[in-house]
């Protein structure tokens, strides 16, 4: 977020005219009608201060945009965006859902106005560029009837993903990612952001020591945590994804990674499902892939004997513990339109289609 926020109690005349309600007797009546609205809502949640906020009308459709933000973001000045999520802005009745045309409008805009449209998106997520793009949307070249967009630009999509940022508010003890494990699901587990790098980075350079850069490398496994750390790990450290689901027999793991080329999977000994094991390792194996990194489903160790070429998930970790600075990765930069990820079809019977993904699909993901 910007900068430190004064609470809404704290903002005077003088930040309303420097929002842009430059004429001092219409700031002076701006502010009485927020004084005495914020008065009837002391003491309640954010929530309900902007609620009420939003019910008397306080802020016009010609009030300066400044105006609305000044007033929004001091309501919400002490939210807490990590557990609580984004501080809502709209309260709209069923009957308002159902009749509104905000999803038309936003279409509208991101395509008569790209420009403008994604500037604000790619800010909203955090987007950090190496080298930022000649423009958003390129329609120069007809041979591209889509056009090309961010042009010329060079980043990490995963680095974007996992350092903190001024704006939105991304600090390295929010909350990353939340979960419950299979075995125990009455337990929430959290992962702050720090801990997430980190544990993203030891995997990027363990990728390091095992592959060669560019190659692919599919991951076979439910979406569990380590899943996620494994996805960004292999981006950040230039490789490419495969994206196989964990319901493929054996022969539609394959053909996957037969089309893709990779050069290794990462998957678990077994599947959980209602406190029963349900085998995918073997599946793999049945797969005959060049070497898999297998995690085990419960505890540290995995619970079977794997193949030769074969290396458990904490073996692998291990293979790094020579690192003065395990946990810490220089992330490799590449074009816009580097290939990050193969994304399958389910297929029919003509089999499966590949698709080749770059930085711009991978950021539409996260």
């Amino acid at each position: 977020m910007m900068e430190k926020k004064k609470s809404i109690s704290e903002v005077g005349v003088d930040d309303i005219i420097k929002a842009g309600l430059s004429v001092e007797e219409e700031a002076k009546e701006f502010y009485r009608i927020l004084r005495e609205t914020i008065g009837e809502a002391k003491g309640l949640d954010p929530r309900e201060v902007w609620r009420k906020v939003l019910d008397k009308r306080v802020l016009k459709p010609w009030h300066p945009h400044g105006v609305h933000q000044l007033v929004y973001y001091s309501v919400y000045a002490h939210w807490d965006s990590s557990t609580k999520g984004p501080p809502l802005y709209w309260f709209p009745s069923l009957h308002e859902s159902r009749r509104t045309n905000l999803g038309p409008s936003f279409r509208n805009i991101s395509v008569e106005h790209p420009e403008a449209y994604w500037s604000i998106v790619l800010k909203e997520l955090s987007v950090a560029f190496r080298e930022s793009p000649k423009c958003i949307l390129d329609t120069t070249d007809k041979s591209k009837p889509g056009g090309t967009w961010l042009p010329g630009s060079v980043l990490n999509i995963a680095e974007c993903c996992l350092q903190p940022a001024s704006h939105p508010g991304k600090k390295d003890d929010d909350v990353a990612i939340v979960w419950r494990d299979e075995m125990d699901e009455s337990v929430l587990h959290h992962l702050k952001l720090k801990e997430f790098r980190e544990q993203v980075m030891l995997v990027a350079n363990a990728l390091d020591t095992t592959f060669t850069k560019g190659d692919a490398i599919a991951i076979d496994m439910p979406m569990t945590v380590n899943a996620v750390i494994i996805y960004l790990a292999i981006v950040l450290a230039g490789f490419v994804v495969v994206s196989i689901a964990d319901s493929f027999a054996a022969k539609e793991i394959a053909t996957r990674l037969r089309v893709s080329n990779a050069k290794g999977i990462f998957t678990q000994d077994f599947i959980l499902r209602g406190g029963r094991k349900f085998p995918l390792y073997s599946r793999v194996v049945e797969a005959n892939p060049c070497k898999a990194i297998v995690i085990p489903v419960i505890g540290n160790n995995v619970g079977l004997q794997l193949r030769n070429q074969d290396q458990t998930w904490k073996d692998f970790l291990s293979s790094v513990n020579h690192l003065p600075r395990p946990n810490y990765y220089s992330p490799v930069y590449q074009t816009v339109d580097s290939l990050t990820n193969i994304l399958f079809s389910s297929g029919n019977h003509r089999g499966s289609k590949g698709y080749r993904m770059d930085t711009t699909f991978t950021n539409s993901m996260f």
